[in-house]
């Protein structure tokens, strides 16, 4: 590191859990956010601040007026240009020394698993649950550590995976693929802080994952009520049912 990077870091690098060490792991680090709307906006932007070293932002959306009201990463002028672009020409302008490749179109299929085995952490920031089974499957297959979340109207909720773990959970033990939980913004409204509140979270358990610092979210999901101001707390286990994790003689399609 430089002495404007050391400069930059400073304040996170005080905190003994991570020092310079955990800086520099960071530093080394590589991670896919796939996303970049709500959720994907203030993880990308943490992310990048906190000198994760290489970003790679996957988005075949483009920036519509109104995104603004809570996608922090784009401004009006993005209006009409596509939203990883957007959030990377945000980044660069907080911090030039993150490498950063822009991925504007959707990733899916072979694609979408080679670019999780090029990913030390992937980062689930998208809307809908098709696709967020694709990226468990993706993960689970690369052996990836996957942070994914999800907000809608006043809620929300977080967790993690990590594939190299024995007897550990994935996406499709908490939601099985059939399941119907696909709410979108467009439809069923959402408070802009509460996509902020969820997308730091992510934010940070993927530097806490990174660096080894605390304790992770893996087997454990926590929704948040964001009218109340309650946290649930909630258990999660493999499922012997799961398609993707659940059974060893099983393949993943």
């Amino acid at each position: 590191m430089n002495d404007d990077e050391l400069m930059l870091y400073s304040r996170q690098i005080m905190l003994p859990e991570l020092d310079v060490t955990g800086q520099e792991r960071l530093r080394q680090a590589r991670v896919l956010i796939i996303g970049l709307g709500g959720l994907g906006s203030p993880i990308a932007l943490y992310l990048g601040a906190a000198g994760v070293g290489h970003l790679t932002l996957a988005d075949d959306d483009t920036v519509d007026l109104s995104n603004l009201q809570r996608q922090l990463a784009h401004q009006r002028e993005d209006l009409g240009t596509n939203k990883a672009a957007s959030a990377a020409a945000s980044i660069r302008a907080q911090n030039p020394h993150v490498a950063i490749e822009v991925v504007p179109h959707r990733l899916t299929d072979s694609a979408l698993l080679q670019a999780c085995t090029r990913a030390d952490l992937v980062i689930d920031a998208t809307d809908n649950h098709t696709s967020r089974c694709a990226i468990n499957q993706a993960c689970w297959q690369s052996k990836t550590v996957l942070v994914t979340g999800a907000a809608i109207g006043w809620e929300g909720h977080i967790t993690a995976f990590d594939a190299g773990l024995d007897q550990g959970p994935c996406y499709q033990c908490l939601y099985p693929a059939d399941s119907d939980v696909d709410l979108s913004c467009s439809e069923n409204g959402v408070i802009s802080p509460i996509v902020g509140v969820i997308g730091s979270l992510q934010a940070l358990e993927a530097i806490k994952m990174l660096t080894g610092v605390g304790e992770s979210l893996v087997g454990t999901v926590m929704f948040y009520d964001g009218k109340f101001a309650e946290w649930r707390r909630l258990s999660l286990s493999r499922s012997a049912h799961c398609p993707v994790c659940g059974d060893a003689d099983q393949t993943v399609a």
